[in-house]
This record gives C-alpha cells, sequence and structure tokens, in this order.
C-alpha cells in the first residue's frame, strides 16, 4: 500500500461496510474453530492498521505483525497492542508455538504464497489452526489490486494447494458472493473507463463507497452471507475466498 493510504485504512477498517462485515465473519469463524476459548495464543500477520488484532483479543492473548515499517510506526502509535515488525516469509518464531495463526488478506501481497503458507504452518501447534482469507478471482482484478500491491488473486482449488500436505482443510468457502456481479461490473467497466468512477486519496474502491445508507445496506448485505459460513455452508463464488486448516 502507499503510506497516505494507512490514515484512510485505519477509518475505513472500523466504519467502511467491506471492512466491518469482514470482520464479523471472520469473528464467527475464530468462535466457530475454538468454541467457548479466550486462552488461545494467536498470531496474527499482516495486521494493517490492526482492527482484526482487537477483534482476536477477546480470544486470547495475541501477537501482531506488520510487514511495513510506516504502517507498524503508525500502528505502534495509534493502539496499545503487541506488534513486531516481520515478514510472513520468516516468522521469528519458534515451531509450534501458537494456536491459531491469522492471515487475512497477505498471502496476495507477496509472490512465494507457498513460503507463507509453509511459515504460517510450521508455527502453528499440532493440533491448531489457520486462518487465512485472499481475494478471489483473477477476473476481479482491477486498478484497487494495484495500488494494494497484489500479486494474484485466488480460486478456492489454489487455497486448496496450498493447504493440502500436513493438515486438514476444516473449512474452504467464497465470501461476499451477494455483490460479486456488481462489483464485478464496476471493476470491468473502470477497467475499461478509468476516469468514469470517482474514487478519493489513494484511489483504492473503498473510497467511491461514502458512509450513509449505502454503507449501511453494503453492510447488512455482506453480512447475511454469515448465516451460511457460521453453518459450514461453502459459497460456490465470491469477491473473498476463505480456508482454516487444522495441523
Amino acid at each position: 500500500m502507499d503510506s497516505q493510504y494507512y490514515k484512510e485504512y485505519y477509518e475505513l477498517e472500523r466504519s467502511n461496510w467491506w471492512f466491518t462485515a469482514r470482520l464479523e465473519i471472520l469473528k464467527s469463524q475464530v468462535k466457530l474453530l475454538f468454541p467457548n476459548r479466550n486462552d488461545l495464543n494467536i498470531l496474527n500477520i499482516g495486521v494493517a492498521t490492526g482492527a482484526t488484532s482487537v477483534m482476536l483479543e477477546a480470544f486470547g492473548t495475541v501477537k501482531s505483525i506488520e510487514y511495513d515499517e510506516v504502517c507498524y510506526q503508525f500502528v505502534k502509535e495509534k493502539l496499545n497492542i503487541d506488534i513486531d515488525l516481520g515478514s510472513i516469509l520468516e516468522l521469528k518464531f519458534e515451531n509450534e508455538t501458537y494456536d491459531l495463526v491469522c492471515a487475512f488478506d497477505v498471502i496476495e501481497h507477496v509472490e512465494d504464497d507457498f513460503l507463507a503458507c509453509s511459515e504460517m504452518k510450521r508455527v502453528c501447534k499440532t493440533g491448531g489452526l489457520v486462518l487465512v482469507t485472499v481475494p478471489a478471482f483473477s477476473s476481479l482484478w482491477s486498478h484497487h489490486d494495484v495500488i494494494n500491491h497484489h500479486f494474484k488473486r485466488y480460486k478456492t482449488n489454489e487455497l486448496k494447494q496450498l493447504f493440502s500436505k500436513n493438515g486438514e482443510i476444516q473449512f474452504l468457502s467464497y465470501f461476499n458472493s451477494w455483490l460479486f456481479i456488481p462489483i464485478w461490473l464496476i471493476r470491468t467497466i473502470s477497467n475499461k473507463f478509468p476516469n468514469l468512477f470517482k474514487r478519493d486519496g489513494s484511489g483504492s474502491d473503498h473510497s467511491m463507497f461514502k458512509l450513509g445508507f449505502l454503507n449501511t445496506v453494503l453492510y447488512y448485505l455482506f453480512l447475511s452471507e454469515n448465516a451460511f459460513l457460521k453453518n459450514n455452508i461453502s459459497l460456490p463464488f465470491g469477491v473473498s475466498a476463505l480456508v482454516s486448516w487444522r495441523k
């Protein structure tokens, strides 16, 4: 991400429909994986401006990792969380350290996603879990991916390949499905006509939707998918994908 985006991102993570609905979905997934637990040792990798780390604190002790030094300094000054500067490609922890290892929209930022997943598996305890989300479908590639420094978007079969060994996939699904077609249309049109849609600040898609009625509608529409996801019902397509894997 560009440095200016972190200030925007802090507000977006706490107000924008996509971030706030995703946060509730992720919280439900952790509850499903670890029912009635608040004593977990958790590693959260690529924490951006820290909203996911704050959410995870309800389940135990959280160590946060951020690769970008500007973002790391921003979060360290902004929040009272345990955060270190580090890379998902070289985690500075012993084998079998964490009950839960999370990387929410992180591995698409590194070219060697196999190594990233191997490192997460390495530091996860036997019987522990890795929880990952990624952007889905290359047909949705747009300026949003470029300014976020993505290397790729994923299909669930690619996630299955990354997590096919040394453990068992607990749940694999797309999400943000109801809005797939309108988002695909907007991104397809904006790729052909880049000046058609107004974007503020860094130019991410999130800047297109301000607080207000539409933000509220999109939040509840996205969140409604959680009725399926928290009951382990996989969705056949979506803007994003998630996988949980047990070591």
